[in-house]
């Protein structure tokens, strides 16, 4: 029986890690972002002037605002996860200047 579990438990953490949760920021100071996922994590702005990530769903709700930064998030199904409206809102992490290539 525990060994079930562990493995139900498993396959589970496996399956959230492949999944995509797009970083946004709101370096515009737009009042409203639209989004193609339910699920995210808020930045407020790109690093340094990021606020604590925080992680939001929307469950079955439509829109959702940030308690840090007050953004208003909209769900809209036409966008991928990759896009914004307005666009450049989802963060890319790329390496900090002058580190290693994998």
């Amino acid at each position: 029986m525990l060994t079930r579990l562990f493995l139900q438990r498993t396959i589970a953490a496996t399956a959230m890690a492949q999944m995509l949760v797009p970083h946004l920021v709101n370096d515009k100071g737009v009042d409203r972002i639209a989004i193609g996922v339910k699920e995210f994590q808020c930045m407020g702005a790109t690093p340094p002037f990021d606020h604590p990530h925080v992680y939001l769903d929307m469950g079955d709700g439509a829109e959702l605002v940030c308690p840090y930064c007050s953004t208003l998030y909209r769900y809209d199904p036409v966008l991928k996860a990759a896009e914004s409206d307005p666009p450049a809102c989802v963060f890319v992490a790329t390496a900090p200047p002058g580190a290693p290539e994998a």
